[in-house]
């Protein structure tokens, strides 16, 4: 008979490394939430008109999704420490200059700048801590805490952010990353192993533009037709994006090494954890958007006290982790994941009786936080588990593409509704009495205060209340489209139940 010798346990050199590797997770995630909050002032200096308000917010998420794929492979190849100290190099020079971006255009490059770094520092983590954590429990819970980091980014962000903009302009925001990367730096070659795949083969060039272009297209096609309706350039965008995706899976498939492994997709636990975690990324940064916004401007909160109404929602997904964390050795894991997706329900209920006053809208955040917490905290090592090691850094990247793509176009899709159900609703209830041209400022609510703030009284305050009722009246639809998402994800998850609860490596595939 066979005796399996058990893994190695870690100690206490790879805690620290886990610790170093945190600082990205942080920071990825801060360098969004900083932005929800910084956006109002950011409208007020730089005057972005809606469509560039939203590529402000997910040019960033597009690149990290849609380079993803690329980094992982790449750091299969060549090494993750290595890529993770280029990435960090990147995201630095992204953040100084989006710090001192003159105008709409530099800011929106440089956000894509940080995006590119970005799409490097995620999956070399994960797959750093796969190599350093082999034992399965200490895995799960190295995991669970690389997750927190990033709610830590989460919470810290508006705390951070609001007391920078307190003190100095929105440029500061960026700036908080860099002392932190320097950290990284640093720290990393004396911590973290080196480890690439033995058969590095050369990237398919050609499916990293499809994997870039892909998402790319659809989604402006989306921004085009909520802003303008169903025209030429909206259908032409989408049929592009559609026709682009098809190309890239064919060219996958017959790939001797492919850049996006579709044979992991074969594993169930694999598909859903992937695909809830889309589901996860719209529901909550589409969310998010929302929130930061309606606490500033409808409400008239400063940026710090917005960010203070916000920490509940980072603080509950932080414990909900931990609890979960410790309950999967015990409950399925399937079971925890539908359960929460379940309890996310009520956070879209609260959503729809939001008023003039924050309770319902910081409740309804924190259930839907709390709620898919779970999701987010067992779903990534679900894909770290069914994946064989030597194709850690590409499934960590798909799990990663999941998140930031879902986050992406939570923002694009769930904003683009947004900013069209406010303007159709505002133009129903403008004031009587307003000059010509002044139903030209209502395509963010930003715009149309600063407006308002111009016109005499009492017709610049009637301006000012109708837009954020219209606003308001947003939050209610966006409430709505967040119901069915939340029970297509608690629905879902329970197919692939035995998948999801069995060892987490057992089903990993061959090629």
């Amino acid at each position: 008979m066979t005796v399996r010798t058990p893994p190695a346990r870690a100690g206490t050199r790879e805690w620290i490394a886990l610790t170093v590797l945190g600082v990205p997770a942080v920071l990825v995630m801060m360098n969004m939430s900083v932005l929800y909050l910084a956006l109002p002032t950011l409208s007020a200096d730089l005057a972005p008109d809606a469509a560039a308000q939203l590529w402000i917010m997910d040019i960033y998420g597009f690149m990290v999704a849609g380079f993803l794929i690329t980094m992982g492979g790449l750091g299969d190849r060549y090494g993750h420490r290595r890529l993770l100290l280029a990435g960090a190099a990147v995201f630095t020079a992204g953040s100084i200059m989006a710090a001192w971006a003159g105008d709409t255009g530099v800011l929106i490059a440089a956000r894509a700048i940080q995006g590119v770094g970005a799409a490097a520092l995620a999956p070399s983590s994960l797959a750093v801590i796969r190599r350093l954590f082999a034992d399965p429990g200490q895995r799960r819970f190295a995991i669970t805490v690389w997750m927190l980091a990033f709610m830590a980014g989460g919470a810290l962000g508006p705390l951070v952010g609001g007391t920078l903009l307190h003190f100095f302009s929105w440029g500061s925001v960026f700036l908080v990353a860099v002392p932190a990367m320097v950290v990284l730096v640093a720290a990393a070659p004396y911590l973290l192993p080196e480890h690439r795949a033995s058969d590095a083969r050369r990237i398919d060039a050609a499916g990293v533009v499809l994997s870039f272009l892909t998402p790319l297209s659809v989604v402006y096609g989306v921004k085009r037709f909520a802003a303008d309706g169903f025209t030429a350039t909206a259908a032409a965008s989408l049929a592009a994006g559609v026709v682009l995706g098809v190309v890239f899976v064919r060219r996958q498939h017959r790939a001797a090494a492919p850049l996006f492994d579709l044979s992991l997709f074969r594993v169930p636990a694999f598909a859903v954890s992937v695909g809830g975690m889309v589901l996860v990324g719209i529901v909550l940064f589409g969310t998010s958007l929302q929130t930061s916004q309606y606490l500033q401007m409808v409400l008239g909160y400063s940026p710090l006290t917005a960010g203070l109404w916000q920490l509940p929602t980072a603080v509950s997904g932080t414990v909900v982790a931990l609890w979960v964390s410790g309950l999967a050795a015990r409950v399925r894991p399937a079971l925890l994941m539908s359960a929460g997706a379940v309890l996310a329900l009520a956070g879209p209920v609260l959503l729809t009786q939001v008023d003039r006053e924050p309770w319902f809208l910081v409740g309804g955040s924190v259930m839907l936080f709390a709620g898919l917490t779970p999701f987010m905290a067992l779903g990534t090592g679900l894909v770290l588990g069914a994946a064989p090691p030597e194709r850690a850094g590409a499934a960590s990247a798909i799990s990663e593409t999941g998140a930031e793509l879902g986050g992406a176009l939570g923002i694009a899709l769930l904003g683009s509704l947004a900013a069209a159900v406010y303007g159709r609703r505002l133009g129903d209830t403008l004031p009587a009495g307003l000059p010509p041209g002044v139903p030209g400022h209502g395509d963010t609510l930003a715009e149309t205060l600063h407006h308002a703030a111009t016109l005499p009284q009492p017709l610049g305050g009637a301006l000012a209340e109708s837009a954020r009722d219209a606003f308001t009246h947003g939050i209610h639809v966006h409430a709505l489209v967040l119901a069915p998402l939340l029970v297509l994800l608690a629905a879902v998850t329970p197919l692939a139940r035995r998948s999801l609860d069995g060892g987490q490596g057992s089903a990993a595939v061959t090629r």
